[in-house]
C-alpha cells in the first residue's frame, strides 16, 4: 500500500509486501486488496493496542485529532490505490505510478516546506526514479502479455482509464503530502513512532465498514482455496489464508520499520529508501521466478545504484575520509 509514503526501508525488504501480495493474488482474487489491508491494519491495531496503548490506559503523546488527519490522508491512499485496479489500471502501470513516489516527495517538500536541495541531489532522484522506471517496465511485460484478455478500446474504457490515472495521481501526491505532514509532526511533538502506528492502523478500522461486503466475500474466496499442509505443526489451512498470514508478518516487520524511520530522517529520505526497498524486490522476483533480466534491466540496476550513491555524497564523504587519513599520516 502507500505508505507509500511510508508509505522507508531497504532494512525491511522482507519476504513478500503488499504490492507483492497484490500482484500474485490479483489474477486469481481480483479485487483482494481491501482484505489484504484490513489484515494488515486489525494485526498491527491489536498489537499495538496490547503492547504501545496498555489496553488504552496510556495517553497519547501527540494529539488525537493530528492521528485523525493523518489516519484521513493514510486510509484514502490505501483504498485509492486497490480500487485504482479496478478502473482499466494495468499492474504495470500501477507499479510504475508508485515509482514516482520520490520525485512527487521532492516537488511537495520545495512547494510546502521551502526546502532546497543540491544539484546532485536532485539528479540522484532522477536517475533512481527512471531506474526503477525502466526495471518496472521491462518486468512487467510478462504481466501484461498473461493478462492479454484486451477488450476493445471504447470511450467507456478510456473514460474509466482517465479516472484511474486521476486516482493514481491523488495517491501518489496524497501519500507525499502525509510523509510531510508526519515529518512535521515529529518535529514539533517529538518522535513516537510506536504510538503513530499503532494510531495510524487503528483509527481506520471503522471505515473498513464500508469495504465489508467486498472483504466478506474474498474471504470466502480465500476460504475455498487449495488446502495447503505445513508438516512442521501438522496441520492444514486454506493456501491464500496462510500466504495471507505471512504477508501480514512481513508487513508488520516492514511498516514498523517505516515508522522507525520517519522519525529519524527527512521525509524524502524515507521515501528513497521505501523505493529502493521496492526496486530491490524487484530484482529479487526477477531473479527467483526466473523472469528475464534484459539489458534495460541492467541499465535501470545502474541507473538506481548511481543515484543512491549520489543521494548519500558517499563519494564526497570518503574523499573527506581519504583527506583526514593523508594529513594524520603526514603529521606522523
Amino acid at each position: 500500500m502507500g505508505y507509500g509514503s511510508l508509505g522507508a526501508s531497504g532494512m525491511q525488504d522482507t519476504a513478500r509486501t503488499e504490492e507483492r501480495m497484490l500482484l500474485a493474488t490479483s489474477r486469481q482474487f481480483p479485487g483482494c486488496g481491501n482484505l489484504v489491508t484490513f489484515a494488515q491494519f486489525l494485526f498491527i491495531a491489536i498489537e499495538g493496542f496490547i503492547f504501545e496503548a496498555d489496553f488504552g490506559r496510556k495517553r497519547p503523546f501527540i494529539s488525537v485529532r493530528y492521528y485523525v488527519i493523518m489516519v484521513t490522508m493514510f486510509f484514502a491512499v490505501s483504498v485509492v490505490n486497490n480500487y485504482a485496479l479496478n478502473l482499466n489500471i494495468s499492474m504495470p502501470l500501477h507499479m510504475i505510478f508508485r515509482s514516482g513516489s520520490l520525485i512527487a516527495s521532492m516537488v511537495l517538500g520545495i512547494i510546502i516546506l521551502k526546502k532546497r536541495y543540491s544539484l546532485l541531489k536532485y539528479l540522484s532522484i532522477v536517475l533512481v526514479s527512471l531506474g526503477i522506471f525502466i526495471c518496472t517496465l521491462m518486468s512487467a511485460q510478462q504481466v501484461a502479455s498473461q493478462s492479454s484478455s484486451s477488450e476493445e478500446d471504447g470511450p467507456s474504457d478510456f473514460l474509466w482509464w482517465l479516472l484511474g490515472i486521476a486516482a493514481l495521481t491523488f495517491a501518489l501526491l496524497m501519500s507525499a503530502r502525509m510523509g510531510i505532514f508526519q515529518e512535521t509532526l515529529y518535529q514539533r511533538f517529538g518522535k513516537h513512532s510506536r504510538e503513530a502506528l499503532f494510531y495510524n492502523h487503528f483509527l481506520p478500522l471503522p471505515g473498513f465498514l464500508l469495504l465489508a461486503p467486498n472483504i466478506y466475500n474474498h474471504a470466502l474466496l480465500f476460504s475455498q482455496s487449495e488446502p495447503l499442509h505445513i508438516p512442521a505443526v501438522g496441520l492444514s489451512m486454506p493456501s491464500m489464508w496462510f500466504y495471507l498470514l505471512m504477508n501480514v508478518i512481513t508487513q508488520y516487520v516492514c511498516i514498523r520499520g517505516v515508522f522507525i524511520l520517519t522519525t529519524e530522517c527527512t521525509s524524502l529520505t524515507v521515501t528513497l529508501v521505501v523505493t529502493l526497498r521496492k526496486f530491490v524486490s524487484l530484482i529479487f522476483s526477477i531473479l527467483y521466478f526466473q523472469n528475464p533480466f534484459t539489458m534495460w534491466h541492467w541499465i535501470g540496476t545502474m541507473f538506481v545504484f548511481v543515484g543512491t550513491l549520489m543521494y548519500t555524497e558517499v563519494w564526497n564523504n570518503f574523499g573527506s575520509t581519504v583527506g583526514t587519513v593523508q594529513k594524520e599520516s603526514k603529521k606522523d
